[in-house]
């Protein structure tokens, strides 16, 4: 009774189990069928925000697609362009440079007599040669201006030139040639004026200035040739600086003019012409006069000094040069420091060349016979 009990049951749960399956497959066909949408996986997703990405691109004008990377490259490139620009742009700004103007046209042009070009060359590029050539023809020049150059003080010895040239310190060879006519008078010799009174002999100088301290010097002078050269005055340049008041300046004078040995005379005139005309910068004396003495042959150092020291009286003056009527003008560097318009420049010239007479009294027949004329004695009208 049992077992009938238990097949009958496991049939009847087989039926129900075949029943509930032929249920649910025929529902299945009997219910549409949905589409159910599918989950995007991650990978999914970026691929199409990239297909997105793409669209977008392909839509953006083609101008844009060649723009450069942005890489370091790019931005060094950039910040050069950047400073050039910068740098071009201060240049533009910047005002333009003035130029520097060696002589005016306009000085240039007045001077009819000059060449075209009237201002030489720098000295600074000048070479030694070259300085020796330009020195030797402005002395050549020099020569033919004043071919009557010869010493501006009054002599007739030795003895006379050594005092009047130690009496023409601080003034003119002029106020000397008017003084010395009665000093000579009065003391004809060495050994008259060493004897002299001092008191007498300052009351003589007094025109000169510094009378004083001339006074001095001459009577020591006299003194000293009296008691060491026997009244003579030497001839040789170590002797003659050891008198008083006599320097190497001096000495030359003397022994140029009155013994006929050559030496550079080196006076305020010829100092300023040597350094305008830039044969030499030194300043002191005895350094301008090795300076320029190496310029020229020993035979040319006395005439040299009178052809410069007359043109410094007579045109290249210390304040206004008269650059306008200088003949050397095409030689100098110095050309438009002064009065450069011929008309002016001729109103500045002293002298003989401006008609008027010179230094000496009694001045040599050549510069007579040249148009000089003489000076006129101390106290005359």
């Amino acid at each position: 009774m049992g077992e009938q009990i238990s097949d009958g049951g496991r049939e009847t749960a087989k039926a129900a189990k075949t029943a509930a399956a032929g249920g649910s497959a025929s529902a299945k066909k009997a219910a549409p069928a949905r589409k159910t949408p599918a989950r995007k996986t991650p990978a999914k997703k970026a691929t199409a925000q990239k297909a997105t990405a793409q669209k977008a691109t392909a839509k953006k004008p083609a101008a844009k697609k060649a723009a450069p990377a942005r890489g370091p490259a790019a931005k060094q490139a950039s910040a050069r362009k950047a400073a050039a620009a910068k740098s071009s742009a201060a240049l533009k700004k910047a005002p333009a440079p003035r130029k520097q103007v060696v002589a005016p046209k306009k000085a240039t042009a007045s001077v009819p007599a000059a060449p075209a070009k009237t201002v030489a060359a720098h000295p600074q590029g000048e070479s030694r040669t070259a300085l020796v050539r330009r020195a030797r023809r402005i002395n050549r020049e020099l020569a033919e201006v004043y071919p009557y150059a010869h010493p501006e003080l009054d002599f007739e010895n030795p003895f006379q030139l050594v005092v009047a040239t130690v009496l023409s310190a601080q003034t003119t060879d002029l106020r000397v040639n008017q003084t010395t006519p009665a000093l000579f008078a009065k003391y004809p010799t060495p050994e008259d004026l060493a004897a002299a009174d001092p008191e007498e002999v300052e009351e003589i100088l007094r025109p000169t200035g510094f009378f004083r301290a001339k006074t001095k010097s001459v009577i020591g002078l006299s003194k000293a040739l009296v008691e060491q050269f026997g009244g003579e005055v030497p001839g040789r340049l170590e002797d003659l600086v050891k008198l008083p008041g006599v320097g190497r300046k001096t000495a030359f004078v003397v022994l140029g003019n009155a013994f006929g040995r050559p030496g550079i005379t080196v006076d305020t005139h010829f100092q300023r012409l040597v350094r305008r005309w830039k044969w030499t910068d030194e300043t002191d004396p005895d350094k301008i006069e090795a300076a320029v003495g190496a310029l020229f042959p020993k035979s040319d150092w006395t005439d040299l000094s009178h052809h410069v020291i007359w043109h410094g009286r007579r045109i290249c003056h210390a304040r206004k040069p008269a650059c306008g009527a200088c003949p050397i003008a095409p030689l100098c560097p110095a050309y438009g420091e002064g009065e450069t318009d011929p008309e002016k420049a001729e109103k500045l010239l002293k002298y003989e060349k401006a008609g008027r007479p010179g230094q000496r009294l009694r001045p040599p027949q050549a510069y007579l016979d040249a148009g000089g004329r003489a000076a006129p004695p101390l106290g005359a009208g």
